[in-house]
């Protein structure tokens, strides 16, 4: 099995440098394990526990040319992505030019689509954050995914995205409920664009991926993205309809631009890692303003015990509460997550989007991750 391992940093007392070899061991084997088992043709890991940085990759970046997967191969991070937008919208409000109370009619009311959004008026920044609107996906509608396929050059415009939900039924009157929806996203992304007269990814690169040296991670703004490895989305793929998302010139089958605020972003387990860290406990936000974001409400609809805060999910485990995201992309799933009690990410991404091919769902290897790394 084709494997390469990273040392990205080291910080911290020399026993952790003394005990990092042995631990590096078994974390490629877990991962080794991982890929042989489970059968997605790479993985890629980030952990940060208390004293180090570190990623892995196990597996092929590409089944047919058998290229092995690199710690900095990129990964689409699905929902994942989110967390940047989440926490642009956050500093906006820390800045005093957003307030959570903020009805998104105040900024995009004058956009003739926007009487048409079903609970249009009752939309607030907080609601939107916490996808408590009502609003439906319009990326799963059968109307969307045709068109994706038919044309697969097309550069999608927001305004476009949402129009696939105009003028229907909402789900339940908004805040009383849970429903999980990307057109929340997008009409936030939106939001951050009219606010700051910046686009949304120039945001986040000025805000996040410059300072914090996310070197891995970009926008994932066209068909072409340097550094992505080959994604496997299964035959009965509704995105693009094959199984392979990137062809022999290595363009996507689909324009993968379309996701943009819903978690438009290609990346590494290891930058996830870092950015867990940094959202979750560094300086991204002021305390008061993260107590905000991990406040989170009951999201049935994620799972049993899950809760939902200000784009943020939020896990019950046996090592604490653990906070970050989930992400699912046409040929990419992705798992982020950050212990407060361990003060400890970890990070995983395959390029499958087929769980049931999965010998343990991404969740339970991070877990065992954190585990190894808690061991050390």
């Amino acid at each position: 099995m084709l494997l390469s391992l990273l040392l990205l940093a080291f910080q911290g007392p020399s026993a952790s440098l003394e005990a990092a070899p042995d631990l590096d061991g078994r974390i490629l084997g877990l991962l080794t394990q991982y890929v042989e088992d489970g059968k997605p043709p790479a993985v890629s890991a980030g952990i940060v526990p208390p004293s180090t940085t570190k990623a892995f990759a196990a597996g092929l970046a590409d089944r047919d040319r058998k290229d092995p997967a690199k710690p900095d191969s990129r990964f689409c991070a699905g929902s994942t992505g989110k967390t940047f937008v989440a926490a642009t919208v956050l500093q906006l409000v820390q800045e005093g030019k957003l307030h959570l109370e903020d009805y998104a009619g105040d900024v995009l009311g004058q956009e003739p689509w926007f009487a048409h959004v079903p609970n249009g008026g009752e939309l607030t920044v907080e609601l939107l954050l916490r996808h408590r609107t009502g609003l439906e996906r319009y990326e799963f509608s059968g109307e969307f995914t045709a068109a994706l396929s038919a044309d697969p050059d097309r550069v999608w415009k927001p305004a476009e995205l949402v129009g696939f939900v105009l003028d229907h039924e909402p789900k339940f009157p908004a805040g009383s409920a849970f429903a999980y929806s990307d057109t929340n996203f997008i009409l936030l992304g939106m939001i951050v664009e009219r606010v700051t007269g910046n686009t949304l990814y120039a945001e986040v690169q000025r805000r996040f991926l410059g300072p914090l040296h996310l070197d891995a991670t970009r926008p994932q703004d066209g068909r072409t993205l340097p550094g992505l490895v080959n994604g496997y989305a299964g035959p009965s793929n509704p995105f693009g309809g094959t199984d392979a998302m990137l062809g022999a010139d290595g363009r996507f089958a689909i324009n993968p631009q379309f996701e943009w605020a819903g978690g438009g972003f290609v990346t590494s387990g290891g930058d996830l890692a870092r950015w867990a860290r940094a959202l979750y406990e560094g300086d991204v936000l002021k305390p008061e303003t993260r107590a905000k974001m991990v406040a989170g409400l009951d999201a049935p609809e994620l799972g049993r015990g899950m809760r939902y805060g200000l784009g943020c999910e939020i896990w019950s485990t046996e090592h604490g509460e653990c906070l970050g995201h989930s992400g699912f992309f046409p040929g990419y799933m992705t798992e982020m997550r950050y212990w407060p009690e361990k003060h400890a990410a970890v990070a995983v991404q395959v390029n499958t989007s087929q769980p049931r091919t999965l010998g343990k769902p991404l969740g339970v290897l991070c877990e065992e991750l954190l585990e190894l790394a808690l061991d050390r």
